[in-house]
C-alpha cells in the first residue's frame, strides 16, 4: 500500500440524536460501521449549548440527519450555533427517498448526501475542504 492511500485519521463527529421514530441514528450508524476502513468515534455531550471550546475543538464535523429535525429543532439549533461559532462543517443526511431537507439546513450544510455509505463517507472526508 502507498503511503497517500493509508488513512488512519479517526474522525471526531457529532452525529444528531435524540427522538427518532424512524431508528434513522441506528441506520446511519450502521452505514458508517459497515465501511471498516473509515475509523471514526462519536463527541457527545450531555448539552451541545452549553459545550467548551474545548470540546468542539476536537470535533470533525456535525452530522445531521434531516429526518429528525423536526422532532429535535433545538437539538439542531444548538449545533447550527456551535458550527458557526467554532467552524466546524456540517454534512447533512437527506431522509430516506427524500430529496427536499428543511431550507435553514441546506443552508448552513458544507454538503448534503443521501444514504450510500460510499457517499456519506468521501462526505465527511471532504466537508473540511468545502466550507
Amino acid at each position: 500500500m502507498f503511503e497517500d492511500e493509508r488513512n488512519d485519521k479517526i474522525y471526531n463527529l457529532i452525529i444528531t440524536n435524540g427522538f427518532d421514530r424512524n431508528n434513522e441514528y441506528g441506520q446511519f450508524t450502521e452505514k458508517l460501521y459497515s465501511k471498516v476502513d473509515f475509523l471514526w468515534k462519536e463527541s457527545m455531550s450531555g448539552s451541545y449549548s452549553t459545550a467548551s471550546e474545548e470540546f468542539y475543538s476536537k470535533v470533525d464535523g456535525i452530522i445531521m440527519l434531516a429526518g429528525l429535525y423536526n422532532d429535535n429543532k433545538e437539538l439542531f439549533e444548538d449545533l447550527l450555533n456551535a458550527s458557526k461559532k467554532y467552524d466546524i462543517p456540517i454534512v447533512l443526511v437527506r431522509p430516506y427517498g427524500l430529496e427536499e431537507v428543511p431550507e435553514i439546513l441546506e443552508e448552513n450544510a458544507a454538503t448534503i448526501v443521501g444514504w450510500n455509505a460510499n457517499c456519506i463517507i468521501d462526505s465527511i472526508k471532504d466537508a473540511r475542504h468545502t466550507m
